[in-house]
């Protein structure tokens, strides 16, 4: 019994390439068969403040088509997303979703699109 038990984890230490342990071993084995990660949504908006240390609040605008009068309404929303790159009120950004920083705060900031004309 012993020594099917030391066979086995023989067997399975030397399918395992990656030198990596842990809960990263799946995300670097996923890096490096080349699978990607899922879609993760993006939205483009501008800033409306910056008043906070590292996050911004985004303000996405979008066209929505009016169920009963069939004309198109424009509805806002509004995301706080982490800021690297400091942007400012006005520019035009990219956000991405990512994981929970804080309590709002579930989106990014990967690019300014356009600065904001001063």
């Amino acid at each position: 019994m012993a020594e099917e038990n030391q066979a086995e984890s023989n067997m399975n230490a030397a399918a395992s390439d990656s030198p990596v342990t842990g809960s990263n071993n799946i995300a670097a084995e996923a890096s490096a068969n080349g699978t990607a990660r899922a879609h993760r949504s993006q939205k483009v908006g501008s800033v409306v403040s910056d008043k906070m240390q590292k996050t911004v609040v985004v303000r996405v605008d979008r066209l929505v088509r009016h169920t009963k009068y069939r004309r198109y309404v424009r509805r806002t929303s509004k995301f706080m997303a982490h800021d690297e790159l400091g942007a400012t009120i006005g520019d035009k950004v990219r956000i991405v979703e990512t994981r929970p920083m804080s309590a709002r705060k579930r989106w990014r900031v990967i690019e300014i699109v356009q600065k904001a004309a001063k």
